[in-house]
């Protein structure tokens, strides 16, 4: 079963949370995020993204990096930007996008049970990105970005949310992009009680839905910080990773769609008979697909839908009845040459925040010859993936909204 923890969390004081809240830091480049601190200077990009303090031709993964980052986490504490709770607590965090909204509880979860797969995954993690992480936690003593978790529905944590979240919240902002952010503290030790009971005994586990490479860098650190500790206990905060967890019933996945910049030699003409041979393929006008195993591609000015031939994949494998499996292995792979789309630099991925406008503008600009719109890969899939122990082709899944980091900060 799955153990919950409340933590004392860093947080900015109430009439700084707005400004000090960010966007998550793999979600933006660099120079994005130049642009926002240059307004705001207050920004947790300065702590998430530190390379925005330092010149352009600084490397990404340079020391001077992780310690500029240190620093600026430092500052918001000694200015009292930044303050402590003086009591270990959860907290109940909303947001709200459009006619959308979620609640999740904050709070820690242990790095063991996360080595022991009582946390499911559902995607590899790349040694790079896991180092980057780790230099983070490691220079700045705390995890300043959380990670999101889901979980299968049991009845009772709704019921200690809505008595939570029907008093005063701490924070109540809607940042620059429309999204409300809604924050409760949680320190009744009989709510606190309950919720850990509730998930001991109930939710036999936790799935990682976003932040692959914060939690296992976590986990990392919580590894190579109890070897080193001849004193350990399995109680120090370093066992213990920062999560916003969310019923399963509350979250949405948009599609991650796909654009490709040529059509490996071919013409349109021969690149549609080749499809053909898997797919039925019209002429549609639809930019989106409805149902599973239909996809609607843009070429030429123009959409058309596949629907993929019978015995296309087999429909029981998690992950080959995927749609992203479906359209790698039936059409990118044989017929467009991308036998590895982690790797191949002529496909690109689009989250599906961005719209299908987004596809045409690419494939009109001239720079992609088709593009792809995904159906949405489905929780219950995501799920079932990771009970198999096996994970997903790359870009399945994209979910929105994003958790804000710097809302609260797990210090070790």
């Amino acid at each position: 079963m799955s153990m919950i923890r409340p933590f004392r969390g860093l947080r900015p004081r109430k009439e700084f949370a707005h400004r000090i809240a960010s966007l998550p830091y793999d979600v933006l480049d660099s120079d994005e995020a130049r642009d926002i601190v240059k307004d705001n200077p207050l920004s947790f990009l300065r702590v998430v993204k530190p390379e925005v303090d330092l010149d352009p031709g600084v490397g990404l993964y340079s020391e001077e990096v992780y310690r500029q980052g240190a620093v600026n986490l430092r500052r918001l504490v000694e200015e009292g930007l930044m303050v402590q709770d003086t009591q270990p607590m959860l907290y109940f965090y909303r947001q709200i996008m459009g006619d959308h909204a979620q609640v999740g509880l904050v709070a820690c979860v242990s790095a063991e049970e996360y080595d022991n797969d009582v946390i499911r995954k559902h995607e590899h993690t790349r040694k790079a990105k896991e180092e980057d992480r780790i230099r983070h936690i490691m220079s700045h003593n705390a995890q300043a970005g959380p990670v999101f978790l889901t979980y299968r529905d049991i009845p009772g944590v709704d019921v200690i949310e809505k008595k939570n979240t029907a008093g005063t919240p701490e924070y109540d902002f809607t940042a620059s992009d429309g999204i409300r952010h809604t924050l409760w503290l949680v320190a009744s030790p009989a709510d606190i009680i309950a919720l850990e009971g509730l998930f001991r005994t109930g939710v036999p586990n936790l799935y990682v839905a976003d932040g692959h490479h914060r939690s296992a860098s976590a986990a990392i650190v919580a590894k190579r910080r109890r070897e080193a500790n001849p004193n350990h206990t399995g109680l120090e905060e370093y066992n213990f990773i920062l999560a916003v967890i969310f019923p399963k019933s509350q979250l949405r996945i948009l599609p991650y769609n796909r654009a490709v910049r040529d059509l490996y030699g071919m013409t349109p003409e021969q690149f549609l008979e080749k499809v053909s041979q898997s797919f039925t393929v019209t002429r549609s006008g639809k930019a989106s697909p409805l149902v599973p195993r239909e996809f609607s591609m843009y070429m030429k000015g123009q959409w058309f839908t596949l629907v993929a031939l019978p015995g296309a994949t087999p429909e029981t494998d998690p992950v080959e009845g995927l749609d992203v499996s479906i359209l790698q292995n039936n059409l990118l792979s044989p017929i467009l040459g991308i036998e590895d789309p982690r790797t191949s630099d002529r496909i690109d991925f689009i989250g599906g925040i961005r719209g299908t406008g987004e596809l045409v503008r690419l494939v009109d600009s001239g720079k992609f010859s088709v593009a792809f719109s995904m159906y949405p890969t489905t929780l219950d899939q995501l799920l079932s993936v990771a009970d198999t122990g096996r994970v997903m082709p790359p870009k399945s899944t994209w979910f929105e909204p994003k958790l804000r980091s710097g809302l609260v900060v797990h210090s070790l």
